[in-house]
């Protein structure tokens, strides 16, 4: 079996992360496909795994979606697919895996710059960063996390409207890749079961939620994700 289709359980593992938490499963995918996937490949087949994995458990969810926070980020999406789509087509294939890494530590470990992210302060300017930089780096969930915990105070309500705002990040990133060009055609086997592994996940991750501690995960999540950034750095720069 080609080590490509162990993404397969481990998208199962990583919506379930995301299900309970909200957050974490999509770094965690991201950060183990460029080891399995042409680098190129890896943010447009993760964002199509990742639609499924937050429009599920947005539905598994929908009556605690609150909507009226998705207007404002929806322009703001909008604006940052069209500039960050030109930077993604002139970025080297060789170095995303370098970026994608580079991001995840940067997240986890400097606070200037996790603070520099968090001043996005209104959800027009939360979504341009969240979509536009999520074309380059693929998952930036965390951005509008830090919005959401400020206006609302029910986890259910947090989680399911990340989801759903995540979503509209992945639907119209996948759309800026077709406009750039990548052909999706070689990779349809691999994503219908990682879409399938996301519902999976989702439906399993939203059962056990109010059972599972945070710290547990977050402490899980953070060593892991260093792990995988470091071992991305080093394969990009051995090339």
């Amino acid at each position: 079996m080609s080590l490509v289709w162990l993404l397969v359980p481990f998208s199962i593992f990583t919506s379930v992360v995301a299900a309970i938490m909200g957050i974490g499963g999509g770094l965690m995918l991201i950060a183990v496909m460029p080891f399995v996937l042409p680098a190129a490949a890896v943010v447009p087949v993760h964002s199509i795994a990742q639609m499924a994995s937050n429009a599920s458990r947005a539905g598994f969810a929908w009556r605690a979606v609150q909507w009226r926070f998705l207007f404002p980020f929806v322009v703001g999406s909008i604006a940052g697919v069209a500039v960050f789509t030109l930077i993604w087509t002139l970025l080297p294939e060789r170095w995303l895996p370098l970026i994608i890494g580079s991001y995840i530590l940067l997240t986890l470990w400097n606070e200037p710059f996790s603070a520099m992210l968090r001043r996005a302060e209104t959800f027009y300017s939360a979504g341009f960063l969240q979509t536009g930089l999520g074309i380059v780096v693929g998952a930036t969930g965390p951005l509008t996390l830090t919005l959401l915990s400020k206006q609302l105070s029910s986890r259910d309500q947090i989680v399911a409207t990340s989801a759903m705002m995540m979503l509209v990040t992945h639907i119209l990133k996948t759309a800026a890749f077709v406009v750039a060009g990548f052909v999706y055609t070689p990779y349809l086997w691999l994503m219908v079961a990682l879409i399938i592994a996301a519902i999976v996940g989702s439906w399993l991750g939203t059962v056990i939620r109010r059972k599972v501690e945070d710290k547990v995960f977050q402490r899980f999540l953070k060593g892991i994700l260093s792990v995988l950034a470091v071992a991305m750095i080093t394969k990009s720069l051995m090339g």
